[in-house]
């Protein structure tokens, strides 16, 4: 297991669209060992693979101590109920919005033997599966935010001390605004 180096706001494979699995190999093992090293390394209940650099549909997440991956998520909600709370990310580091969510999902997808899983996820294990998700689909949860929010956002990031105007590459989210539930979700 090896902690990698986390991207931040601005590389562009975090707004890169990541690819299906389609092999279930010890190099897959590996990045869900990395995932989930690099994820706890920095403290966050999330990381998906983009983050590292890697443009695969998998995520690891540690969320009130239930440590999994799944990979290759669709997701499904079962009902309308939304949630608002403070929503930070590893790529966006020290910054917390108020973000908008479905409050529950069901989730499924593959763990790293191939074999299928589901996972169900209610308050921050709803939140965490919708962020990484939205991390293998080139978005940033600041995309989700309202259009003030949004420009607070990005202000504060432009003052962060680790932030690279070299490197920035701002895109305008895929998802029409104002629904924070893009993609048919």
């Amino acid at each position: 297991m090896t902690v990698q180096p986390i991207r931040l706001f601005g590389d562009p494979v975090l707004r890169t669209p990541a690819d299906e699995v389609v092999d279930f190999d010890k190099e897959l093992r590996t990045l869900v060992r990395d995932l989930t090293e690099t994820m706890r390394d920095a403290g966050g209940v999330g990381l998906a693979a983009p983050q590292i650099g890697v443009g695969l549909r998998v995520f690891s997440f540690d969320v009130d101590d239930v440590v999994g991956h799944l990979i290759n998520p669709v997701l499904h909600f079962p009902d309308e109920e939304e949630m608002d709370g403070d929503e930070g990310c590893l790529s966006v580091p020290g910054l917390y919005y108020d973000t908008k969510r479905r409050a529950n999902v069901i989730a499924k997808g593959f763990a790293e033997s191939g074999d299928p899983i589901q996972i169900v996820g209610t308050g921050l294990m709803s939140r965490c599966i919708q962020h990484e998700t939205d991390h293998l689909d080139g978005v940033i949860f600041i995309d989700r935010l309202d259009t003030q929010s949004r420009k607070t956002a990005l202000r504060d990031i432009r003052r962060a001390d680790w932030y690279d105007p070299t490197r920035t590459v701002v895109k305008v989210s895929p998802h029409a605004a104002p629904s924070p539930f893009g993609l048919g979700r």
